[in-house]
């Protein structure tokens, strides 16, 4: 563990590396959606509510640029035909079961006060 937060809240800090791969409103969405298992991108869309093509063509493009989703096969190899499928990189895994899923038990855990009026406290 470390021992505390950056002390200069700089463009290198570790919160932010650490916050880059939900830098995009849909990156966690696809993460959490790959930890079911690899899928194609047609499969994504099915598991995916209110994502659009667009969507699902930069996503996996800017998560694979980071290192956190593997593309196998695809048009360009013999091997899948039917086009490529995406899964979590090791990388990936160990973010989406280690932070993300820390994120999606506290973003449950507060599912009322996140969605609701606001309350005093």
């Amino acid at each position: 563990m470390l021992d505390g937060p950056c002390r200069t809240f700089v463009s290198d800090c570790r919160v932010r590396a650490a916050a880059e791969p939900v830098g995009h409103v849909w990156d966690p969405v696809v993460i959490s959606a790959l930890r079911m298992g690899p899928t194609r991108r047609r499969e994504l869309l099915t598991r995916i509510a209110g994502a659009g093509d667009k969507v699902l063509t930069q996503t996996p493009r800017r998560l694979r640029a980071r290192g956190l989703v593997v593309r196998d096969g695809g048009a360009n190899q013999a091997s899948a035909p039917a086009g490529a499928v995406y899964r979590l990189s090791a990388l990936g895994e160990s973010f989406a079961n280690g932070p993300l899923a820390h994120l999606a038990q506290w973003a449950a855990d507060n599912q009322d006060r996140l969605t609701g009026e606001p309350t005093t406290s």
